[in-house]
């Protein structure tokens, strides 16, 4: 059977002009790239002004991009493939063709491949091309090189080797001396394709594990065992691409085996279409020895199965990202630094700059040299990269790339789709489940548990339930049986018995006798005194109470009077939401210090990390949280005027149109008695002038009744929209619906309450037209903020980023943890000068 393939180039390939003629025919994947990458790809591919095209962290997903536009051209025209391959990066467009992920999915992998090939330095690759090159395994041998890896064998003739630039320097005198080649080494910044990319790899494999890949539609031929992946190979054998060579002549002899006779090669250039072309001449004369492995190797197909599942033949622990290395004959491309995704002028994230070591406080550790990759100024702020900032205990506890979390917005505004998509990206956020039943939070978690599986990361909130406690235990209770590991406690002024019940339960000592609490609690705090009683042990009256009523055990109880109540504490200085108005630099360096004190009083065996939230909108601003010596910051504002965010879109285009000053303060609808504030949106909207009226008038008068007539019908006409006694009865109704007959009882005895359950029912009101867009309801709009969003819009200003539609959960974390780091090096090498 006469039979066809579909070959895709890699890097190497791309060339200026590409994609000229396509990108017109297909805006919608044209807009979905761009506003996944962060920059124009049809402006990169056609001008090219900055030359990021000699630019792996750009011309990578711009590749991609090209390659999957002119497969759709040509499915157009033409019938289905037998068989899919793909040279190194091209491989995902075949994986993609063959319907493993969609585009999208494949434009993040591709992505996040370019920055861990862009960080990766200490390397060298050289091609070998000449009628010998069957003969290299042996010249190595001899010569006594055992680190230098096969990384593509493209053709009888045609070689590539990678490894340290000084062996590959002895590798080529040992090839020439023998007459078996030409050595030409090519522009590379590490040794792709080989033993020494381990560290990028285990990160890799990290980042695909948060993705859903399937098992191709059509054959696709995988470079690493040059046969066709089998069921559920699609992931180990992308995690082993890194380490295994490109085994591409093979590769082509498998598709000459199954009588493929005609190749279209669907990306720039015709490269592959030689390499087909010199396969079909060697299988005519008679097959050609095959270059055999060096020592060190990547495995061949026999091996593959076991080096994917993480250990080669060899004994070395399989990498698990994929390099791109060119073609020999194609312009080779230096890898370069990585962007901030989803924006192109955002800082490189691997650029030198001066790191910051966690204190041995902030991490639980006795004081000594910092360990690798600590980030500590002394390593010569050559290598500070975003995966280190803060604490690297914080980030294994809390299994993320950053030290970066999604704080929870209330309602379901941080919604399920936002902490999904976080948690893919190697990130983690927090479900906002402030004023949302039970039953709705437990859908959330139902939720996020089938998309994420059982061991996806995420994390939900509890919001102080002043009024109504069983609302906090109940909702602890519900945490604590679908296993959710990761709380952040907001709105808290003292410990309550639902935080020590979360915290507590399954606490235990471990076999060396390490008190060990599995539940991380964070703790979000303003003020010393309120974080001093969560860095404490849980108080001992609580825990009794628990112990009393059966639900913490003795020894549950026991371990926990050796542990913090919260094992991270996060200083929140000015935010959206509940606010007390903190200074980040006046509150940051109370908390460490508190912190230091009190981790040394206790001894805890894994100290307590501060967090800083509240601000944090710009680069600038998250470099000046971790000089000042956070562990992890915690966004907010920003994640509301994302795609993600549960609200309306006509609250997200307010968000993108704040500055910094645009905000205010108001009563908290939840402690609307003590006076309690929250910062929401100025701009655009009456409901912090109003809300601020409604508390003046609750201090001023007894109850509805005594309201002066005029000020009354200003509220019923002009605010509510409905006289106060309608308001009052459905606020009863509402009481005695959800079983809280108390609030109606007291309500009606004391005309007080009565009068602050019915003004609370407007901050109800203007939240939920808020997230429902009513475009009557605009000037009551109630939108929490702070004047982070006017700092993020700043910085995205002429970016593709100042479209909201455009800023993801996780580009607005990459871009700002980058630029962070970009940031710190820029600084600091000032500071050297």
């Amino acid at each position: 059977m006469r039979r066809t393939a579909w070959l895709f180039p890699g890097q190497g390939a791309q060339r200026r002009g590409m994609g000229r003629d396509l990108f017109d025919r297909y805006p919608e994947a044209m807009a979905a790239a761009d506003r996944i990458l962060g920059f124009s790809v049809r402006e990169l591919c056609l001008d090219d002004s900055g030359g990021r095209l000699t630019d792996t962290r750009y011309l990578q997903p711009a590749l991609f991009v090209v390659n999957e536009l002119t497969r759709r051209a040509y499915a157009a025209r033409e019938p289905a493939p037998d068989y899919l391959a793909g040279h190194s990066l091209g491989e995902y467009n075949a994986l993609l063709a063959a319907d493993a992920f969609d585009f999208e999915t494949g434009l993040a992998l591709v992505a996040r491949r370019g920055e861990l090939m862009g960080r990766a330095t200490g390397g060298a690759m050289t091609a070998v091309v000449g009628p010998g090159v069957a003969r290299i395994a042996g010249l190595l041998a001899e010569a006594g090189v055992d680190d230098v890896d096969l990384a593509n064998l493209n053709s009888a003739e045609q070689v590539v080797l990678s490894g340290p630039a000084e062996s590959l320097r002895r590798a080529a005198g040992a090839v020439t001396a023998a007459g078996a080649g030409r050595c030409v080494p090519l522009r590379v910044s590490a040794a792709f394709h080989s033993r020494h990319m381990a560290d990028a790899a285990r990160e890799f494999a990290a980042f695909l594990d948060g993705f859903e890949l399937r098992d191709p539609r059509i054959p696709v031929i995988a470079n690493v065992t040059a046969r066709p992946y089998r069921p559920g190979e699609v992931r180990r054998l992308l995690a082993a691409q890194v380490h295994s060579a490109v085994r591409w002549s093979e590769s082509m002899r498998h598709l000459l085996a199954q009588g493929v006779h005609k190749v279209a090669e669907q990306g720039p250039g015709r490269v592959l279409t030689g390499l087909w072309d010199a396969a079909v001449k060697d299988a005519a004369n008679g097959p050609a020895p095959e270059p055999q492995a060096a020592a060190g190797s990547a495995p061949g197909p026999a091996e593959a199965e076991e080096a994917a599942d993480g250990v080669s033949a060899a004994g070395r622990a399989a990498p698990a990202v994929p390099g791109s290395v060119p073609a020999f004959g194609l312009a080779s491309a230096v890898p370069g630094s990585v962007p901030a995704v989803g924006l192109a002028s955002a800082a490189p994230a691997s650029a030198p700059a001066a790191g910051l070591a966690p204190s041995p406080s902030r991490a639980g550790a006795a004081a000594g040299p910092a360990a690798p990759g600590s980030g500590r100024l002394a390593d010569g702020m050559t290598t500070l990269t975003p995966e280190r900032l803060g604490s690297a205990a914080f980030r294994a506890d809390y299994g993320v790339r950053y030290a970066y979390l999604a704080g929870s917005m209330y309602k379901g505004i941080a919604s399920t789709e936002l902490v999904a998509r976080m948690a893919r990206a190697g990130l983690l956020g927090y479900f906002g489940t402030g004023g949302l039943r039970t039953e709705r939070i437990e859908a959330a978690i139902t939720t996020l548990r089938g998309e994420l599986g059982p061991d996806g990361g995420f994390g939900m909130n509890l919001l102080h339930a002043l009024h109504d406690p069983e609302l906090e235990e109940s909702t602890v209770r519900l945490f604590l049986r679908h296993g959710v590991r990761f709380v952040e406690a907001s709105g808290f002024t003292r410990p309550t018995r639902a935080l020590v019940l979360y915290r507590l339960s399954r606490a235990h000592r471990d076999g060396a006798g390490r008190a060990v609490a599995p539940n991380r609690l964070l703790a979000k705090v303003s003020r010393p005194e309120v974080a001093t009683a969560f860095m404490e042990p849980a108080p001992e009256a609580l825990v009794r109470s628990l112990l009393d009523d059966g639900l913490l055990s003795a020894a549950e109880a026991e371990a926990g009077r050796a542990l913090p109540l919260a094992g991270e504490v996060c200083a929140e200085a000015d935010s959206g939401g509940h606010t007390d108005a903190a200074v980040a630099y006046t509150l940051m360096p109370a908390m460490t210090g508190l912190r230091d004190r009190i981790v040394a009083e206790r001894g805890y065996p894994d100290g307590i990390r501060i967090g800083a939230a509240g601000g944090l909108g710009a680069p600038e601003g998250l470099a000046a949280a971790f000089v000042l010596g956070a562990d992890f910051v915690v966004t907010g504002s920003v994640n509301q005027c994302t795609p993600q965010a549960g609200t309306s879109d006509t609250v997200k285009d307010l968000l993108a149109q704040a500055d910094v000053q645009d905000t205010g303060y108001a009563p908290a609808g939840d402690m609307f008695e003590i006076g309690a504030r929250v910062q929401v949106l100025g701009r655009g909207t009456l409901f912090a002038a109003r809300a601020n009226k409604l508390y003046q008038v609750y201090r001023q008068y007894d109850g509805l009744e005594s309201i002066d007539a005029k000020l009354r019908r200003t509220i019923e006409e002009g605010w509510f929209r409905r006289d106060l006694e309608q308001v009052w009865k459905e606020t009863r109704e509402y009481y005695l619906r959800v079983g809280r007959p108390q609030e109606v009882e007291r309500a009606e005895q004391d005309p007080r309450h009565r009068m602050a359950l019915v003004f609370r029912w407007y901050f109800v009101h203007s939240t939920r037209m808020a997230m429902r867009g009513d475009p009557a309801e605009r000037v009551n709009y109630q939108i929490h903020t702070g004047p982070a969003i006017g700092a993020f819009n700043r910085f995205a200003a002429g970016t593709a980023l100042a479209d909201w539609r455009n800023r993801h959960v996780d580009a607005v974390a990459e871009a700002l943890m980058a630029g962070a780091a970009q940031v710190l090096r820029d600084r600091f090498s000032a500071l050297g000068r």
